[in-house]
């Protein structure tokens, strides 16, 4: 079913996993989910998040009155890889999910975070293996 606990740690200290957050344009989703294919990056976890950085947001005119909407619709994607795909992944979702050769404000961030674990809830399968 699994390693016991005392062989669990010692896996996880010769080959490390990674969740890598990615914010993006909702627009850019379809560009980004093919270009992870492209790199061999096919489980990825998406969401429909708000929020705000350096756009701030916009004003509009709705029924006459001027509304400002300072939460704007992104697109979270949250990716669990071993560490031979962090690059891959990362590179993959900078080109894919950048406007322009240069970029635009409002883009996106990509965050990288150490995994401790993962667990495939089918078979109990730990660590790299689960991913």
């Amino acid at each position: 079913m699994g390693l016991p606990a005392s062989s669990v740690g010692a896996r996880f200290e010769t080959e490390s996993m990674k969740l890598i957050i990615a914010i993006i344009q909702p627009t850019k989703l379809e560009a980004v989910k093919e270009a992870l294919s492209k790199v061999e990056v096919f489980r990825l976890t998406v969401m429909d998040v708000q929020g705000f950085g350096r756009q701030k947001g916009y004003t509009e005119v709705y029924r006459g009155h001027e509304v400002t909407v300072n939460l704007l619709r992104k697109i979270e994607l949250q990716i669990a890889v071993n560490e031979d795909f962090v690059e891959p992944t990362v590179s993959a979702i900078l080109e894919a999910g950048r406007s322009g050769p240069d970029g635009k404000i409002g883009d996106g961030k990509i965050f990288i975070l150490p995994l401790d674990d993962c667990i495939r809830i089918r078979t109990g399968e730990r660590g790299p293996e689960a991913i």
